[in-house]
């Protein structure tokens, strides 16, 4: 299925698997760490609605985060907060001690941000912490811009 803003959609994947596949190889890589299926759909047409090409991976726990990490070149995480196998500010934490993974930028996006997220993102370098409603095309073109990973 083809998406507007230059996104192609892997229609047989699984939602929390789902892949959306890159029309230009300069295109940065997003991974969008999110469990509910219906969030997930949201930002997914927030993404389609940006006017740039993307190349988007979608997974629904900490582990499969890890997992696409360790897989492919990733340009920038979107993590959600509260997951089924832990919470994001702490994989937050933990991608800031990692020699690999220490430099993605990192977006925290929840609508129900622990007491501690806020000190736990800045020690881990978070570049922004976002509502799910403040997740849209343009708050996306901001930050991947800010980061220099789009003109």
């Amino acid at each position: 299925m083809t998406l507007s803003g230059g996104l192609h959609e892997k229609p047989d994947a699984p939602a929390s698997k789902q892949k959306v596949e890159r029309m230009a190889q300069s295109a940065p890589t997003c991974l969008v760490v999110e469990d509910a299926a219906f969030d997930r759909m949201i930002m997914e047409r927030k993404l389609a609605a940006y006017a740039q090409p993307l190349q988007v991976r979608f997974v629904s726990t900490l582990a499969e985060a890890r997992n696409c990490l360790s897989e492919m070149p990733i340009s920038i995480i979107f993590l959600d907060n509260s997951l089924p196998d832990g919470k994001g500010a702490n994989f937050a934490l933990e991608l800031a001690a990692h020699r690999n993974w220490m430099k993605i930028p990192v977006v925290m996006v929840s609508d129900w941000p622990s007491p501690f997220m806020p000190a736990k993102a800045k020690a881990a370098n978070v570049v922004a912490i976002w509502t799910k409603t403040e997740f849209t095309a343009l708050t996306v073109a901001e930050v991947l811009k800010s980061r220099g990973l789009t003109a």
